[in-house]
């Protein structure tokens, strides 16, 4: 025992024994774990940015909350097995979000007035006319 630990003084860890826990603590982490907690973070991040979080109504980000919905779903067929039937809160937490986003994408723009170009030029099938 070093005379500084026996007067109840630590040493601060050299740079090299930092390397060798941080390289030890990467050793018991799986993919799989980064993976899962990346979709929940997407997610809780996704719902910040649909203003669904108390307080941040106010701060929804449109264009923030898409590309959390698209990062979620393109690692969502990696993360279903890993998580097995839970898989299935995440889909409809991706769900929700989507919806919101649906929300938020008409309420930031107006309704088109009259008809679009499609049936304007024909090609669009209106039942009725």
């Amino acid at each position: 025992m070093s005379e500084q630990q026996q007067h109840g003084q630590s040493r601060e860890p050299t740079e090299e024994e930092l390397r060798a826990a941080y390289e030890q603590q990467l050793k018991q982490i799986r993919v799989e774990d980064v993976l899962v907690q990346t979709v929940l973070s997407l997610i809780n991040l996704g719902s910040l940015r649909a203003g669904l979080v108390p307080g941040n109504e106010n701060e929804a980000d449109p264009q923030q909350l898409r590309q959390a919905i698209d990062a979620v779903r393109a690692l969502l067929p990696q993360v279903e097995p890993v998580l097995g039937p839970d898989a299935r809160q995440i889909r409809d937490a991706v769900s929700r979000l989507q919806m919101e986003y649906a929300r938020l994408s008409s309420a930031g723009s107006a309704a088109p007035e009259g008809p679009g170009p499609a049936q304007s030029s024909g090609r669009l099938w209106v039942p009725g006319r």
